[in-house]
Formats: C-alpha cells, structure tokens, sequence
C-alpha cells in the first residue's frame, strides 16, 4: 500500500500565538465536528498532516480507521486499484480473492488523500465520481459498494491555479473545497519558533536518551530568527541532527549547520529601521547566494541547505535570485 510517510507531530496540543493562525485552528476544530469535505493547501513541511489528524481526532469518526495515502506515490497502473479495490484475477498477479483498496478500508472513518494535484486527469475522473456518488467499484468488480468515509485532501500546490492552467480539473476542485484551508508557513508565524524549539527538544531528548540540551545565545538567536522555509519539518530535522551529533549539553553556534552558522542576523540589521520581513528576505536571499557559489547545480544548493529542490527555485524567484548560466538546475 502506498501510505504516506510517518510525519513528526508539533509538541503537545496543537495551538498557535499568531493570532491569524490561532483563529484558523479555531475554526479547524469547528469544522472537525461535521462529515464535510476538507482541502488543506500549504507548503512543503508545514504541517497539512498534522492539521487533517486534528480533524480526525476531534471528530465523531475518531474511533474509526483513519487512512493515509500519497497520491503522488501511486504508480499510474496501480492507482484504481489502490483507491478502490479489485476482484481476484483483475490483472495478472492479482490475489485470488481480491483486494479492498483505500476507501473501502476508511468506510465510516476519514481517508487522507495527500499530494491530491498528483492525480493523472483519468483518476481525477474517477474520483470525482466515487464523491458525487459516494459509492466505489472494484476493479473486475460488476458491482459497486455504498461508502461513507469523510476525505481530506492535501496539497502543496494552488488548486485553482492548476485548474486555470487546465491541470486539474474544475468540479473535482469545487467538489474538494466545501471547506479550504491555507496552512501558513513557519516564516509568517515566528511567536511559535520558541514553543518548537522546546517542545522538539523534549521529543528528542527522550528519543535519544541525551537529557534536554540548552542552546547558546548566539546558536538560539539564529535558530529563531531563520525563516525555515522548509517550515516544521525542516526545523524538526535540524534539531534531530544536533541531538544526533553534539555531545555537550550546551548546543553552540559552530555546532549548526553551515546555512545557519552564516545566517545569523547581526546586531546592526536588528537595530535597523528595516521591518522584520524584510530583513528575514534580505537574509535568506544572502544564505541562498551563498550556497550557490558553493553548489555546481541548484539540486545540489537545495540538499546543502536541506530544502527540496522545488521549494528552493520558488524561493529564489521570489526573493529575485536569477539561475545564473553556469548553475544548472
């Protein structure tokens, strides 16, 4: 079965102090009560998997199965099956007495259907009328099967942008938004850093067996005034990668990565008049420059500063970072 990959969980109960975020929880749990469908967009790593368990939990389905699945890990051959079943001798390496697929095993619970803008325009089809219908086939199958499973759909990618480009298909859109949802990034909420710094600390600290480490002055100024544009997740794994290497108590700034060792924002720019974006843009445009000069490709740049390659291209146009002839993508 192609299921999403375990993410890290933020410390304790889920809640925010940015206000905007606060009130988007707020109305998150609101809307966990009731069997609407849910899309969620946000960037890569900040925390759409985390918000669709919220939902699931603080539903009435809370004791019922909860499945994950990555549709962009689906090959396109096996996807209908995956979704929705087959009949034994469907295909060639069939089982003899078929198979539930997905939704058959989230009936009277929740399905998670991650990386929804993966879905090639066919299984997009078939989707479409598996929601409208609220019943499944088989693949094989000459019958097909009443469901009732509530779905939350994920996605790093703007879906209506997708469906003016002709990527995705119009009434499935509307048929996933009956509830939207936009995550944002870490970046636009900086008052939560300090509860994620402490809260993953405890984690870790308990998973390897270390004692909670401090953090010097100088390596926490930097942690908290990064921008994380890989959000939690990439935040969650720096600080494992420290508990992970660092043998003192005390975490100290030599001991960061590279990309925040030269970070750090000096006293000057904090006393500047500059707001805080945009020296948090100045900064990161000045990191990512430098890991270029540092990088034969971009590819290589994103694993040095521990980003996924796309998130990394989207960040240099908007901070204005020209690809340069002699750094292939």
């Amino acid at each position: 079965m192609f299921l999403s990959t375990p993410v890290h969980h933020p410390p304790a109960r889920l809640t925010s102090k940015n206000a905007r975020f606060s009130r988007t929880l707020a109305m998150i749990r609101r809307v966990a009560v009731h069997p609407c469908t849910v899309l969620i967009e946000g960037e890569t790593g900040v925390g759409k998997e985390v918000i669709a368990t919220l939902i699931h939990e603080e539903s009435p389905r809370a004791g019922m199965p909860f499945i994950r699945l990555n549709c962009g890990a689906i090959p396109d051959a096996l996807a209908e099956s995956e979704l929705f079943g087959y009949e034994g001798g469907a295909f060639t390496g069939a089982k003899k007495e078929g198979s539930p697929g997905m939704f058959e095993q989230a009936d009277k619970g929740t399905i998670l259907l991650d990386e929804i803008s993966e879905l090639s325009p066919l299984m997009q089809v078939k989707l479409l009328r598996a929601l409208q219908e609220r019943e499944i086939r088989r693949v094989g199958g000459s019958w097909s099967k009443t469901i009732d499973v509530r779905v939350i759909a994920c996605t790093n990618r703007n879906l209506s942008r997708l469906v003016e480009e002709g990527k995705f298909r119009e009434d499935l859109f509307y048929r996933l938004q009956v509830v939207h949802f936009v995550i944002p990034p870490l970046r636009e909420r900086p008052e939560d850093l300090p509860d994620f710094l402490e809260g993953f600390s405890a984690q870790l600290a308990a998973a390897y067996g270390t004692g909670s480490k401090s953090f010097s002055p100088e390596a926490r100024e930097a942690l908290l005034h990064y921008s994380w544009p890989g959000n939690i997740r990439q935040l969650r794994n720096c600080l494992e990668g420290l508990y992970a290497t660092v043998e003192e108590e005390s975490i100290r700034l030599s001991d960061l990565p590279p990309y925040l060792q030269s970070s750090g924002i000096r006293s000057e720019g904090r006393r500047s008049s500059a707001g805080l974006r945009q020296q948090l843009d100045q900064f990161e445009k000045q990191v990512i420059e430098e890991a270029l000069k540092q990088s034969k490709s971009i590819r290589q740049a994103a694993s040095m500063l521990q980003l996924p390659h796309a998130t990394l291209i989207r960040r240099m146009e908007k901070l204005g970072i020209e690809k340069t002839s002699n750094v292939p993508v």
